[in-house]
């Protein structure tokens, strides 16, 4: 199995979640594999499939904490002007599957902050950025990365150099400590909002609370590591962003 997509679903019937279930455990076979997200995995939603016509879906797209990235396919009548897609019933989970296909099974990202990236990463390669002011932080993140496979990070002690080194270079995951002082979730906007996307916007944070925990979904950022650190979890986040 390669990459994993979590897939937050709100509403539908018994019978349609069966069958999407089914579709997602034939898919942990291919390159691109599908798990249905829950609040206690590993990393934020990377789409969300939503039944439009449940009183499930209304609640949560009037939710301020809705996160404004997330990509939406939304099923039945109602979508929002927003939606990635809009499918009608009599539902084709395939059809469904073959379209978030076509969102996360494309190859490398690339970033442009203000300008040019002119550092370009050979196919397969991922470059990794830390920012985070403390240095013994910055050396166990580099060697957790080392261990789940991503050998080359760069590193940023302050906002203003994360900055200027992404200008300068184009990275696959982004790891930001929102603790540190100069706005880091300014730092994390940009990051996020970067076209083409970054691949994974992770935080790390001492003070994580369920109020921090929807502030980073709604920012559009893809993990939250806890300070201090949990080997485990670190490994199953570093595996799957």
């Amino acid at each position: 199995m390669g990459s994993m997509v979590f897939v937050k679903v709100v509403g539908f019937r018994d019978v349609e979640r069966h069958a999407l279930n089914t579709l997602f455990r034939l898919s942990w076979e291919r390159d691109t594999a599908y798990a249905l997200w829950t609040p206690d995995a590993p990393v934020m939603p990377h789409i969300a499939l939503i039944d439009t016509d449940s009183y499930e879906a209304d609640v949560l797209l009037a939710s301020p904490t809705l996160n404004p990235n997330l990509k939406l396919i939304c099923v039945g009548n109602g979508a929002p002007a927003h939606a990635w897609r809009a499918v009608a019933r009599p539902l084709n989970w395939t059809a469904v599957i073959h379209a978030m296909d076509q969102l996360f099974a494309a190859g490398g990202v690339d970033i442009d902050l203000d300008g040019e990236s002119n550092t370009a990463i050979p196919p397969g390669f991922r470059v990794s950025l830390l920012v985070e002011p403390s240095r013994d932080d910055r050396l166990y993140l580099r060697a957790r990365l080392s261990l789940a496979g991503l050998i080359e990070a760069d590193e940023a002690e302050t906002v203003a150099q994360a900055l200027v080194m992404a200008r300068e270079r184009r990275y696959d995951i982004v790891i930001v400590n929102v603790d540190m002082p100069h706005d880091p979730w300014s730092l994390v906007a940009r990051m996020v909002a970067s076209q083409p996307p970054i691949g994974s916007v992770v935080i790390s944070t001492a003070q994580h609370s369920s109020k921090l925990n929807e502030r980073a979904e709604q920012a559009g950022c893809r993990a939250v590591l806890d300070k201090p650190y949990d080997p485990g979890h670190m490994f199953r986040v570093l595996q799957i962003v």
